[in-house]
């Protein structure tokens, strides 16, 4: 009898969707007795935001497809067509978080293990990008070994926008994916990117249409997809569009429907080309390109997460009950405000945070 090497076995998933789907051959048939496995976010309300318990079963989804000698590769993804993650879930922070510094401690112990379940396991792991890609769901994305993503997620962090900084993950991968300018402005501004941008920087491996406009595919009518330059010589390949042809393209996707099956093929056509190697020669090559990600996240991850929680008495508080608690027009402090503030010499507490906050007092 086989040993078993998983911390828990026969895991009732709670919050996310485990799924063994059988490996397909080059001409489409089933290959018996191989698997890929999908672990699949399951908080598509909350755009696929992840909970404490989500951050758990996710580190225990993924033991269990390294540990299982028939997966072939593990394909991180989430429910529904808007959102892959937008990161942490901002009510579970706001509202038991913020100002609770031990407790945040010990919530980011359980983060970076999540990302680090990524990039230990012993199987390719493949972020299906379904949606959006934000702040926490970049990072996990990021730790992923490839990304294939729909043509109209978009990709970008948060964290100086809502208190924090992306310190789980964004700061270690991204000037690896996109260099260091890039990763800067993207880092700071938060400005999100198109597929097509994210793409055309390195951050994916391929891009796939998913909206049909009278039953064929097309691509992302919201930014320019045939363009490369402007009359200025500007590179705009990619850019959101504006004005006419904005409006023009809200008309496009008024008029057709996501269909994620062209996603799913492809991810597929990955998946069978990973399985015809050599399993440990797989592996090995895998966890020596990993390393490039891993000495930066080995040697960052328990700083930045002592960080982030003394964070949590001060500018994450105040962040993240803005977003929470803020109409949906204005979920931001009011950052001018809070500099003048400081400025001034006022300490952090709950006078300088209720004066900054976006809610009506």
């Amino acid at each position: 009898m086989l040993a078993s090497h998983n911390l828990i076995d026969n895991i009732d998933y709670k919050t996310i969707l485990f799924e063994k789907r059988p490996c397909l051959d080059s001409k489409g048939n089933i290959c018996e007795g191989i698997y890929n496995a999908w672990i699949i976010l399951n908080n598509p309300s909350q755009f696929n935001s992840y909970t404490t318990d989500m951050v758990k079963e996710v580190i225990l989804a993924m033991r269990q497809a390294s540990n299982d000698r028939s997966v072939v590769a593990v394909v991180f993804t989430a429910v529904g067509d808007k959102a892959f993650c937008t990161g942490g879930n901002t009510k579970e922070y706001a509202e038991y978080y913020a100002g609770n510094p031990q407790e945040y401690k010990q919530y980011m112990r359980l983060f970076n293990d999540m990302v680090s379940s990524i990039l230990m396991n012993d199987k390719p792991v493949i972020c299906r990008v379904n949606g959006m890609r934000i702040g926490g769901g970049q990072e996990i994305g990021m730790a992923c070994d490839f990304s294939i993503a729909s043509d109209l997620a978009r990709f970008g962090q948060a964290g100086p926008k809502h208190g924090s900084a992306p310190d789980g993950g964004s700061t270690d991968f991204l000037p690896l994916f996109v260099g260091i300018e890039n990763a800067m402005f993207s880092c700071t501004v938060c400005e999100p990117w198109s597929a097509h941008e994210a793409l055309r920087y390195g951050l994916l491996t391929k891009v796939v249409p998913v909206l049909k406009v009278d039953g064929n595919y097309v691509p992302n009518p919201l930014v320019y997809t045939d363009k490369w330059v402007n009359e200025f010589g500007d590179l705009i390949y990619g850019k959101a569009k504006t004005g006419e042809d904005l409006s023009k393209g809200k008309e496009i996707m008024k008029s057709g429907a996501v269909d994620l099956s062209l996603l799913d093929k492809v991810i597929d056509q990955y998946c069978t080309s990973l399985m015809m190697t050599m399993p440990n020669c797989l592996s090995k090559t895998i966890n020596s390109l990993r390393k490039h990600k891993l000495e930066h996240w080995d040697k960052n991850k328990e700083s930045n997460r002592d960080w982030l929680a003394l964070n949590m008495m001060t500018e994450g508080k105040a962040g993240f009950r803005a977003f929470n608690d803020g109409p949906k027009d204005n979920r931001e402090c009011d950052f001018i405000k809070v500099r003048q503030l400081l400025a001034q010499g006022h300490e952090w507490n709950n006078e300088l945070i209720a004066a900054i906050s976006p809610v009506k007092k």
